[in-house]
């Protein structure tokens, strides 16, 4: 049994449905669970409604245009008539009916941006039927519970399996499509779990259902010691072990999302990274294993914040101090990707994610002087040899720097 995950890229239009049909055809046709992401840049264009929404201003134009994108592709996969096209508008009508309903900023972003996984995974469900294929349509949340922790929802592992082992009949006789990142609470919102987290998802139904093996199919060749598009020369790793796997996606090397290796390496069921564009490229193959001499791993992270808390006192920085500041940033649920102290200041790195972040330097400004910058770079070298080391260390425009013995960060103003 094997789950596949396919993302917005692989299913940007048409001809990215056909392929992404083709690959499942030649494994299944039954015992395959496929996750999928939205379609192309549909999340961040849910992004945008919500925001729009949220502030007062009128959407309408945005969820017309959004709606035109997947009609488009829709004419181009069926006849007229079908009854995708009104599986379709249905969930259009649920966007526009979330986005009329109050809530908290972060629980309503959850029910607008979940909109665009479950209108791919439609598509693609029809596509497969249409084809001839015996395709089962899921709703992610229906088997994936989680608390009430919106954008970065914790999954309530004991139940979820229990509902996603139910599926091993439905399996035996089907391709199975359900959507990637979303889960659901008790009370019967939904959730989100993470920014790119259909990776997790695959992860999660693969570890339930003691599969074979997961394969998250990408628009590069495998894992690389870089991005591509910003280093030419980086290289694929033909094989990684699950530690060094965990730590390039902790560090932000965005091919995997970070929650993916756990489950996977606890059950030890190999994941796979392949090109959807070329699935006959052996990909990279990540599972227990030892490789000696890694290249460097270059990882750039962008948008992220500094933040620096300074007493008003001039006394020291105080465990009672980092208390303060670790409470306030649990609260609010954000993550330091660096961070760095002197005698009397406090300094980290964190992921903008605005709302929140402009909240957490309200609470810190009741007892620190607050500094922050935005629109900054994490540069993560894994690995380093003295060349990486000395060029990413004397990068132009770095405003804080810090290494062990085999990582070196900085974060730069590029």
């Amino acid at each position: 049994m094997k789950v596949f995950k396919f993302g917005g890229a692989s299913l940007k239009n048409a001809a990215g449905v056909k392929n992404v049909v083709s690959i499942i055809r030649q494994h299944g046709p039954y015992n395959v669970l496929v996750v999928v992401s939205a379609m192309g840049k549909t999340t961040n264009a849910l992004e945008k409604i919500h925001s729009l929404a949220t502030s007062g201003q009128n959407a309408s134009s945005q969820i017309t245009t959004l709606n035109d994108y997947h009609q488009e592709i829709l004419r181009e996969l069926f006849p007229s008539l079908h009854p995708v096209y009104q599986a379709v508008a249905s969930l259009f009508k649920e966007l526009e009916a979330q986005l009329a309903t109050p809530g908290e900023f972060d629980q309503v972003y959850d029910q607008v941006v979940s909109i665009g996984e479950l209108i791919s995974s439609v598509i693609v469900h029809h596509y497969l039927l249409a084809q001839g294929e015996s395709s089962h349509w899921l709703d992610a949340r229906t088997c994936i519970a989680t608390d009430a922790c919106y954008r970065e929802g914790k999954v309530e592992w004991a139940k979820t399996t229990t509902r996603i082992q139910a599926l091993k009949p439905v399996l035996a006789k089907n391709i199975i499509i359900t959507q990637g990142f979303i889960g659901r609470t008790d009370t019967g919102y939904t959730t989100t779990l993470g920014r790119e987290g259909s990776d997790f998802s695959a992860a999660i139904f693969a570890s339930s259902l003691q599969a074979d093996s997961v394969t998250i199919w990408k628009d590069v060749p495998g894992v690389m010691n870089a991005d591509p598009k910003r280093l030419p020369a980086a290289t694929v790793f033909e094989e990684l072990p699950f530690r060094e796997a965990a730590e390039m996606t902790y560090y932000g090397a965005n091919v995997i999302h970070p929650k993916t290796i756990k489950p996977l390496a606890n059950k030890g069921i190999p994941l796979f990274v392949k090109n959807f564009e070329d699935p006959s490229l052996p990909g990279t193959k990540i599972h227990e294993c030892t490789v000696d001499s890694l290249p460097p791993l270059i990882v750039f992270k962008d948008n992220q914040c500094l933040i620096s808390c300074k007493v008003t006192d001039y006394t020291f920085i105080t465990e009672e101090h980092l208390s303060t500041i670790f409470q306030a940033l649990s609260s609010l649920d954000l993550r330091l990707n660096v961070m760095q102290n002197s005698a009397i200041s406090f300094s980290f790195c964190l992921d903008f994610r605005e709302h929140k972040v402009l909240s957490l330097i309200q609470k810190l400004q009741q007892q620190f002087e607050v500094f922050y910058n935005t629109g900054l770079t994490l540069i993560t070298v894994k690995n380093y040899d003295a060349a990486t080391f000395e060029k990413y260390r004397n990068h132009a425009g770095v405003l804080l720097e810090q290494s062990s013995r085999s990582t070196l960060q900085v974060l730069v103003r590029l």
